[in-house]
């Protein structure tokens, strides 16, 4: 992984209620060049940094935590729900916070007054993040995603990932290997969008065509005996329709 170049800077926001500090930070950032830095903005509290960044996007806000209004761990929390969040540094003088801070997800935690060698080393960790981020963001802009909305947060979950669609009631289960998520909408028109990757195994089932392992006589408690569909990574049988039987065993014969 290539550092910054000084052509392509990492984009600073600072934010702090006191001139001083913003100062302060300002002259040590001069000092930086490993990575590159570049002040993009500034703002003395969270409720004007807050529609900066959205109109704005910087790469690493160095966020003070105590200022009047919102404080910056609030910031915070409102800053991860972005598509593409900045990396987090705070700065304070309050050494307590430090546990909230990185339950955040903070790259680093500054205690005032910064030393150069600190700086530069929060920097370092935060130049690593953004150019993670980066390469997701590359990879999530050529792959098909699902925007899912869950509570105060918003996910992208890379299609790929999905083993299955199931219509639960008012809502759709979506699966991967690792958690199920809740999507409004209608499994009809998933199999329209998708019908390429996933394939139509019961009325209420969409499963990921590259994921079927193998077809397996089953006992349901509603259907009685029939059949259903094993898939990688996943333990759970999913019911077979009757009518879908011939589609799922020409996957399996693929």
């Amino acid at each position: 992984m290539t550092a910054m170049q000084p052509d392509n800077p990492l984009r600073i926001m600072l934010v702090d209620d006191e001139p001083l500090a913003r100062a302060r930070l300002r002259t040590l950032l001069g000092d930086c060049n490993d990575p590159a830095v570049h002040v993009a903005a500034e703002a003395p509290n969270a409720e004007v940094a807050a529609p900066l960044l959205r109109e704005h996007p910087v790469d690493v806000v160095l966020l003070d935590i105590r200022m009047p209004g919102d404080s910056g761990l609030k910031l915070a929390s409102t800053l991860r729900s972005l598509q593409s969040p900045p990396a987090i540094v705070f700065v304070t003088a309050h050494a307590e916070h430090a546990v909230a801070a990185f339950d955040l997800e903070a790259v680093d935690y500054l205690t005032k007054p910064v030393r150069l060698e600190r700086l530069q080393l929060a920097l370092q960790k935060a130049e690593r993040y953004v150019q993670a981020n980066r390469g997701l963001q590359a990879n999530l802009a050529t792959e098909e995603v699902l925007v899912i909305q869950e509570r105060n947060r918003t996910e992208r979950v890379p299609l790929s990932r999905v083993l299955y669609f199931k219509a639960e009631l008012k809502y759709i289960t979506v699966r991967t290997a690792n958690r199920s998520y809740i999507l409004d909408g209608a499994l009809s028109d998933l199999e329209e969008k998708f019908g390429q990757q996933f394939i139509r195994i019961h009325r209420n089932a969409l499963v990921a065509r590259k994921m079927v392992r193998s077809l397996e006589k089953h006992f349901d408690a509603e259907e009685g005996e029939g059949w259903a569909v094993r898939l990688q990574g996943l333990d759970e049988l999913l019911s077979v329709s009757r009518r879908q039987l011939s589609t799922v065993r020409g996957v399996l014969s693929q």
